[in-house]
């Protein structure tokens, strides 16, 4: 099975869900939160810097969990387009 090629927009809005998640994370260890929502730091990184920019919902899930970000609110954030 072949995977479509993303759209540019689709790889901004990984980078936006990235860049929220990492300013979420704060001063906490990327190994400390991936540690607790159950996935490797290596996939945490790639959300982080967008090279993971369509990353599973449970993963997200349990990273907003970590964080304490609301799933509606991250998805709004994400998908807003920049001014």
């Amino acid at each position: 099975m072949v995977r479509t090629p993303l759209t540019p927009e689709e790889r901004e809005r990984g980078e936006r869900l990235g860049a929220l998640l990492r300013a979420a994370r704060g001063d906490r260890s990327m190994a400390e939160v991936a540690t607790a929502a159950g996935v490797s730091a290596e996939t945490l990184r790639k959300i982080e810097t967008g090279r993971a920019p369509t990353p599973a919902f449970f993963t997200v899930a349990a990273l907003a969990g970590v964080l304490g970000l609301s799933m509606d609110e991250l998805s709004v954030l994400a998908s807003l387009q920049p001014a």
